[in-house]
């Protein structure tokens, strides 16, 4: 089980001033230093948080592989390709939003999303698509030929019932099953990732408010190093 750091909201405090600090590449190493296997960031049409300076600094500055979390438009598109991240993982996005607030409806977004993939592998860069734990999405999942799928697990982490976490498993199977790598996202905190980690097919957890706001109590060492022990130690 791998831990994704999400540090968009080390952004989010520093731009509340426009100050210099804190800074989002020194949180990122620090957060590598203590366990992260992989750091995640979402730049914003609107860049409410992470800016193109914080992708430049991240992407000379650290050695763990990015994970940038962009909307399929044009212009992130041509960044993702100037920057060659690791890995891209495409989710919707809404100005008003405060966060994400659902998976990407890859049925709907078919033929929107089909050159975007295609355009992002033609460069080497690996897919995920962020969708809601169905079926139906997953099937279309796979007929964009993504590298993976990242579950929107944040419904569950709100209200923790035992149905909500039978549908993560069984999309987790089913994705699983059609060769696809299965991450798991959005509003995970210690006691959901300890759940979360026990199904087998996902290889990863991508956590980014909870780190953030238990670091401000804790610092970032910390915290990483207890998310990850929760994560990869099963009693």
């Amino acid at each position: 089980m791998q831990l994704g750091v999400n540090v968009d909201h080390v952004a989010t405090l520093r731009n509340l001033r426009d100050t210099s600090y804190p800074s989002v590449i020194e949180v990122a190493k620090s957060a590598i230093a203590h366990g992260a296997d992989f750091i995640t960031v979402h730049i914003r049409e609107d860049r409410r948080h992470i800016r193109d300076k914080d992708l430049l600094e991240l992407k000379e500055g650290i050695t763990a592989p990015i994970n940038l979390e962009m909307a399929a438009i044009d212009e992130m598109v041509l960044l993702a390709k100037q920057m060659s991240p690791e890995s891209v993982c495409i989710v919707p996005e809404k100005r008003e939003e405060r966060t994400t607030e659902a998976g990407i409806d890859a049925i709907v977004m078919f033929a929107t999303l089909l050159p975007v993939v295609s355009e992002l592998k033609s460069r080497g860069i690996k897919t995920t698509l962020f969708i809601d734990p169905q079926q139906a999405q997953i099937e279309y999942a796979k007929k964009l030929a993504v590298d993976k799928i990242e579950l929107h697990v944040g419904q569950y982490c709100m209200h923790q019932q035992q149905p909500m976490l039978e549908e993560i498993k069984e999309a987790a199977r089913y994705a699983a099953k059609l060769g696809m790598e299965v991450h798991a996202g959005h509003g995970i905190d210690y006691t959901t990732a300890k759940t979360l980690a026990t199904v087998p097919e996902i290889s990863a957890l991508n956590i980014g408010h909870f780190i953030i706001c238990e670091a401000v109590t804790h610092g970032i060492a910390y915290v990483v190093e207890k998310m990850k022990k929760i994560i990869t130690t099963q009693d």
